[in-house]
């Protein structure tokens, strides 16, 4: 017996049902309590168009958990050699669209992930949380896309198999799928340690090479940012830039930065602070350009802006700045992100200040020295903010090239 989601109208809000048809194509609807607007369905997917609206995302969890029971109870069936029960299945149907979000099958993945996830609640900060919640929903949508529980002696090597599939049919990127089974490696590596027999060593992933693709602002970007003269309103905004540049901290610290904290180390004026994100305490040397920054602020910090209003303004101030070389990114297209070419001014957040900082002294300054001063624990972390193109070897390059191509019509 096959069965699939069907709309019973073409009204502005339509009831979902689920439709069975027997091996005599016999055919059975049983209704739903669920309901959506007929022109926001994929039939073909057999969900909401986009279930990361929110409106949507509990409904497709809904219908995963029905489509979980029915198959679920399909499955006894057959096994038990049963008769089917319209009156069963509708109940199980009716029961299973009543979400309960704490309520996990024992002896699940999703159970264990969620234990996983509340045993560190006192040692990671709200973004890893954030994160690991990410990877939770992921695994419970591909709950859904199997049509079954997925219990922990099944998440072996088919399930790395089965995973990337669900991902690539899904449109997600190679990271967010890879990074969701490193996850789930993490977890089971969790249940090991307590003495929970695993198939941990069977979650292999290829090796894939990454390309950094870091945007940062090169030393002579920076320089024409400094010589682009800017609207008043603008002013703060540049200044925290090129601040932001020589000392490569993230905006919710430099953003704070202040005259209190400033210390003299050997008459080198110094910066002595604790980043809000790692709670480490840095005491940063500051930039001859930096010092000049504040001179021209009366011997001070620019003044303080919101996060919001300082990524719009420098994207501006960088456009001013004539940064417009193209450079590829991955941009969010409806629910999901596509690469596309567009301008560097666009692509500039406020994170761009400790990717230059990173990329512009990396080679030039001992990278433990660098890693002091951006708060870096690993170099594997610190590596992920160094631009891989070397422009400078480039730049020689194409002038070697225009020489050869000059002396080439020059002899003819």
């Amino acid at each position: 017996m096959i069965f699939n989601f069907t709309l019973l109208s073409t009204d502005s809000t339509s009831l979902i049902a689920v439709k069975f048809i027997d091996e005599q194509q016999k055919e059975f609807i049983v209704k739903t309590n669920l309901k959506i607007n007929p022109n926001r369905w994929n039939a073909d997917k057999q969900r909401p168009e986009n279930i990361y609206l929110k409106i949507y995302k509990r409904l497709n969890a809904k219908l995963d958990a029905v489509k979980i029971v029915v198959s679920n109870y399909l499955e006894d069936v057959a096994s038990k050699q049963r008769k089917f029960s319209l009156n069963i299945l509708t109940r199980l149907i009716k029961k299973s669209c009543i979400l309960n979000d704490s309520s996990f099958v024992k002896g699940s993945l999703l159970e264990a992930t969620d234990n996983f996830i509340k045993s560190r609640l006192h040692l990671i900060s709200v973004n890893t949380h954030r994160r690991y919640k990410v990877f939770f929903r992921m695994l419970k949508r591909f709950e859904g896309f199997q049509q079954k529980h997925l219990m922990l002696k099944e998440v072996d090597s088919n399930f790395v198999k089965d995973f990337i599939n669900f991902g690539n049919l899904e449109s997600y990127s190679s990271s967010t799928i890879y990074r969701t089974i490193y996850f789930v490696r993490t977890v089971l590596n969790f249940l090991e340690k307590r003495g929970i027999r695993t198939f941990v060593y069977e979650l292999e992933l290829p090796k894939i090479k990454k390309y950094n693709r870091v945007i940062s602002l090169t030393e002579d970007e920076l320089i024409r940012i400094q010589e682009t003269a800017v609207p008043p309103p603008l002013k703060a905004a540049k200044d925290w830039l090129v601040i932001s540049c020589y000392t490569g901290q993230r905006v919710s610290d430099f953003m704070n930065f202040n005259l209190d904290m400033m210390e003299i180390l050997d008459g080198k004026p110094c910066l002595s602070f604790t980043q809000q994100k790692t709670q480490k305490t840095i005491l940063l040397p500051l930039h001859p350009t930096a010092i000049h920054v504040m001179s021209d602020n009366g011997n001070n910090f620019p003044a303080k802006l919101s996060a919001q209003k300082y990524n719009e303004q420098i994207k501006e101030i960088a456009r001013l700045a004539g940064i417009n070389s193209l450079i590829k990114v991955r941009t969010r297209s409806g629910f999901r992100s596509t690469e596309k070419l567009i301008q560097k001014w666009e692509a500039i957040t406020s994170h761009i200040g400790r990717r230059s900082f990173a990329s512009n002294f990396y080679g030039k300054i001992p990278t433990p020295l660098l890693m002091q001063a951006t708060g870096h624990s690993t170099e594997l972390m610190f590596q992920r903010y160094i631009s891989n193109t070397d422009t400078e070897r480039t730049r020689s390059l194409g002038a070697y090239l225009d020489e050869v191509y000059k002396n080439k019509f020059s002899v003819s």
